[in-house]
């Protein structure tokens, strides 16, 4: 099975506190840098998982863009898409001592994606997989549309992953919502939050809802989370999730989710 996953590719700084942010003073912390980026993440979990993973995407070459791209393609994706000079995507995640994640992005050059810039081969596969940012900006909302169609055209199946609920709302959910039902993915992720701001699951699709320690709804069948001996980092569990799904289906889902939540950062 080959699997792309189209959205971004960013350098990760994970902020883990050990102490409360303290205003104008110092948190004691752990700094981890990483390759991140959900689309990134999604390709990284397949790889790992087995089957052959190939991200698309608009990235750079400066500092952080080599750092991110090396660090994925040590990991067995294969990475495709135009490299510019200069504008490396940076996430800064601050985890909490439980493990709860707040998210600053700076997406850098992934937004500037266009359709025309997309070469049909690159999407010759049995799986594409969308990251819902790539849906709540121009112009690579529009490249986003091109590579379903490509994807399409040579009979894969679609996901997406509705990636943030605060990315919706500032999208306007009617146009997203408007926009997701016109790719006609065979397959959503979503977690609760996202799930509400849309205005609930969309008609003749695989809804599945992604509920953290709560488990996983597959399709209405409730799922709990596995057992770990230890919360670590939630960055990224989502994404382990969806690969796992499209590889080997609910038990491998989880298996994934769990894993990912036992160590630092969002790769394997």
């Amino acid at each position: 099975m080959l699997v792309v996953s189209f959205g971004d590719l960013v350098l990760d700084v994970i902020v883990r506190l050990r102490q409360p942010l303290a205003v104008g003073a110092d948190a004691t912390s752990e700094i981890t840098l990483t390759t991140g980026g959900q689309a990134a993440n999604v390709a990284a979990w397949i790889a790992a998982l087995g089957e052959r993973a190939r991200w698309v995407g608009k990235r750079a070459d400066d500092l952080a863009g080599q750092a991110a791209a090396t660090g994925l393609a040590d990991l067995g994706v294969e990475l495709c898409g135009p490299r510019v000079a200069s504008g490396g995507g940076v996430i800064v995640s601050l985890v909490d001592p439980d493990g709860n994640r707040t998210m600053c992005p700076d997406r850098g050059v992934a937004v500037e994606l266009t359709p025309e810039e997309l070469d049909p081969e690159w999407f010759a596969c049995d799986h594409l997989h969308v990251s819902g940012y790539a849906l709540v900006a121009r112009p690579v909302c529009s490249a986003a549309l091109r590579a379903v169609a490509l994807a399409r055209a040579a009979n894969a199946r679609v996901s997406i992953d509705l990636s943030s609920w605060s990315a919706i709302r500032d999208a306007g959910p009617e146009r997203f919502r408007a926009l997701v039902t016109e790719l006609a993915p065979d397959v959503v992720f979503a977690n609760e939050a996202e799930e509400a701001v849309l205005g609930g699951p969309l008609a003749n699709v695989v809804w599945i809802s992604k509920r953290g320690a709560g488990g996983c709804s597959f399709e209405g069948g409730e799922r709990p989370a596995l057992p770990v001996e230890r919360v670590v980092d939630t960055t990224g569990a989502g994404d382990a999730l969806a690969a796992g799904w499209i590889v080997g289906g609910p038990d491998l889902a989880l298996e994934a989710a769990a894993r990912s939540v036992a160590r630092a950062g969002s790769m394997p």
